[in-house]
């Protein structure tokens, strides 16, 4: 065998690699899939390791060979997953894939788009009764086919049948490789530092351009002096917001970053809404902040005076939503980065195994 031929039948087998690898992945949880670079890294060992003992490189058969010894990506998806009871590791990928999929994409758009207007034109338009009907419904049969379908399942586990996926799966069969996962990753951040970069601009220019928030009502509205205390830690947070995608794009090689950069600019902004809620909330003395306040020539129309009390509580309202959803997010982003720590401690301590027991 020459070395281009070497050559090739090497790219062949790593392409056959990176395609199991690929499929595998699609089967396992986002919580689990860091331990997909650990299960690589074992076949490739193993690849490795036969080649030391041929001294030869192995053609796309032999290599098909290991792949089959080690099961359907969804048998290893099912063996990398946390054990289930009910249903076991083989069959839980593909159960899991199913009631996603006649749950949330069959059952679902049915209920909103064919049986919602039905339940309407019964109801002689009557909004409430159909939505109430409707939901009725939808909660019904969520429920019967969640548990049909569990019940499938729970059966075929018992029956030990297993598709006879071990058997007839073929390797060579394996979907093409998608494009790497980075670009996306780095496009994504890019686009992240672009909409930031334009957003500080757009702050610089509104101490001078009140019409790029206010628009037509600067004519007789403008904003408070609550906007001018907090308009430079407002800018301070735009800036790390922006800092942020671009250190990730210059740093690729600090996987942790995204996760620490994204809960610390929760936490800024977290922070930053939380002191302009409470200075805009009026104390017992009276005393308190509006985010727009009425021109001098607006001041007596009583019209201008509701319009302007009816933006400051929307804005209000908006920022008390803001802040209940940065705290959502802060929890979740906080559980994820403790989470990919624990993840990056232990993985190698507990490596996957790909053979099957």
């Amino acid at each position: 065998m020459n070395i281009t031929n070497c050559k090739s039948s090497s790219r062949n087998s790593m392409n056959l690699v990176d395609r199991y690898v690929q499929a595998v992945r699609f089967w396992v949880p986002k919580a689990q899939q860091d331990l997909i670079a650990e299960m690589a890294e074992d076949l490739r060992s193993q690849i490795e390791a036969k080649e030391a003992e041929l001294d030869r490189p192995l053609d796309e058969s032999e290599v098909s060979a290991i792949l089959k010894r080690c099961g359907a990506p969804m048998v290893v998806a099912g063996r990398l997953g946390s054990k289930q009871y009910l249903i076991g590791p083989t069959l839980f990928p593909i159960y899991v894939f199913v009631l996603k999929m006649v749950l949330l994409w069959i059952l679902l758009p049915i209920f909103i788009f064919i049986i919602g207007p039905v339940n309407l034109g019964n109801t002689g338009g009557d909004w409430g009764l159909a939505v109430a009907r409707t939901f009725g419904d939808l909660w019904s049969g969520l429920f019967v086919a969640a548990g049909m379908i569990t019940l499938v399942f729970a059966i075929l586990e018992r029956t030990q049948v297993q598709l006879g996926l071990a058997d007839k799966w073929d390797p060579r069969s394996l979907p093409p490789l998608r494009k790497q996962e980075r670009k996306p990753t780095l496009f994504h951040s890019f686009c992240e530092a672009m909409f930031s970069s334009i957003a500080i601009v757009w702050l610089l220019l509104l101490p001078h351009y009140s019409g790029l928030i206010l628009g037509p009502a600067r004519a007789f509205l403008q904003p408070g002096l609550l906007w001018h205390t907090f308009y430079i830690p407002i800018l301070l947070v735009a800036l790390v917001g922006f800092l942020r995608p671009a250190i990730t794009m210059s740093r690729p090689q600090w996987p942790w970053f995204p996760h620490l950069a994204q809960l610390v600019q929760t936490g800024l902004t977290l922070i930053l809404v939380h002191a302009m809620l409470n200075a805009s909330i009026p104390t017992v003395n009276g005393d308190w902040h509006p985010f727009v306040v009425l021109t001098d020539a607006a001041r007596n129309s009583a019209q201008y005076i509701r319009v302007a009390a009816i933006v400051n509580v929307s804005i209000l309202i908006s920022l008390a939503s803001t802040w209940l959803g940065l705290s959502i997010a802060g929890v979740i982003q906080t559980w994820q980065f403790l989470q990919y720590l624990r993840k990056k401690k232990f993985v190698t301590a507990q490596p996957a195994s790909l053979q099957a027991q």
